[in-house]
């Protein structure tokens, strides 16, 4: 029961973001649960991603409120979840689980190549591009430039999707000489579109807008400013128009809970260099100490079955470590919030 919950709980903050992406006179709700999915798996993949930098893709980030603004990490966001959305209604279709909709069979019987030629079950890019366009785009209903960029990074998204297929080939031939190969394009796993994006969104692009004429709103001028400003950026580019907030600080105005108490990461197998760099980029860099803290958890362990139908265990405890960001301690033993708050009285 409290997995179903805990699962209840986090489908719950992707529906916030859901809600940006199911209105609109053009959406299709024999799709909505493909969506609903979709973008859930796009948010997820945004944590992941980001759990480690100071913005760590927060739920106040991913609901309309937040995405009103145009920063680097909100192209990210609308990048990410368009993606989602085409991701899961291509693999769906091709499973046949919507209606009307299987694999793509275009290019079936057509040479590929030297020695191989189209054929199989091919994920139908075409329709969960279509699809997606028309439950995300149709939220971006005015003129202006915040709008231009958002339709510019779900598109990116979407060329994130296409670009990471594979080609995936099976043999014919006698005694498997292999002599003839049929090949099919398959979507990638999804967590290499997210990597494909978090380089995207390193190397995302800052629009320089006319701003005197963006001034003149829905009219003519405007749009002329819109569009020169896209010129040369590449539709696999992410773009942004505004510069990021602080991440450090918390800002309760925009829904910025800052690094404070963030955990991170100091030892350990396998990490990452990303991972290990965790400490100093959220902790130090941001004024901040590290602080060691302990916690004792106990757990059930070394179970026994007994015939029948019983299980005993024991109860093991174990000491967990974790490294969490804290302000720096001032002589005296005040933090430096408490230096704060003692100046105001």
């Amino acid at each position: 029961v409290s997995s179903n919950n805990g699962f209840s709980k986090m489908l719950l903050s992707s529906c916030r973001a859901v809600n940006f992406l199911m209105t609109g006179p053009k959406a299709y709700l024999t799709y909505a649960k493909s969506v609903q999915v979709g973008t859930h798996n796009g948010i997820e993949e945004c944590k992941h991603q980001f759990a480690w930098d100071r913005w760590n893709c927060p739920d106040s980030e991913t609901h309309p409120k937040g995405l009103r603004r145009a920063t680097r990490e909100t192209s990210f966001v609308h990048a990410i979840s368009a993606a989602g959305v085409m991701y899961t209604l291509s693999r769906n279709c091709s499973l046949g689980d919507l209606e009307n909709c299987g694999c793509d069979v275009s290019n079936n019987g057509k040479t590929g190549g030297r020695g191989w030629l189209w054929g199989g079950c091919s994920d139908n890019l075409e329709f969960g591009e279509k699809i997606s366009k028309q439950y995300v785009d149709a939220q971006e209903t005015g003129q202006d430039s915040r709008a231009a960029v958002n339709l510019h990074n779900n598109a990116a998204g979407r060329q994130a999707v296409k670009a990471t297929t594979k080609r995936v080939c099976r043999c014919h031939g006698m005694s498997e000489s292999c002599s003839l190969q049929t090949c099919w394009t398959q979507l990638s796993d999804f967590r290499e579109i997210g990597n494909y994006l978090k380089i995207k969104y390193t190397q995302a692009q800052k629009l320089d807008t006319d701003k005197r004429r963006v001034r003149a709103g829905n009219s003519a001028d405007s749009r002329g400013a819109i569009v020169d400003a896209f010129g040369g950026v590449a539709q696999t580019e992410l773009i942004y128009l505004e510069d990021s907030p602080d991440y450090c600080k918390r800002n309760a105005s925009v829904g910025l809970h800052g690094t404070e108490g963030r955990e991170c990461l100091q030892h350990g197998a396998g990490l990452t260099q990303w991972e290990r760099r965790s400490c100093r980029r959220l902790c130090h860099e941001c004024g901040l100490r590290v602080e060691e803290r302990r916690a004792e958890v106990v757990s059930s362990c070394n179970c026994k079955f007994h015939w029948c139908c019983r299980v005993n265990c024991e109860d093991c405890s174990q000491v967990i470590v974790k490294h969490v960001c804290a302000k720096r301690e001032i002589p005296g033993g005040l933090t430096q919030g408490g230096v704060a708050a003692a100046r105001q009285r």
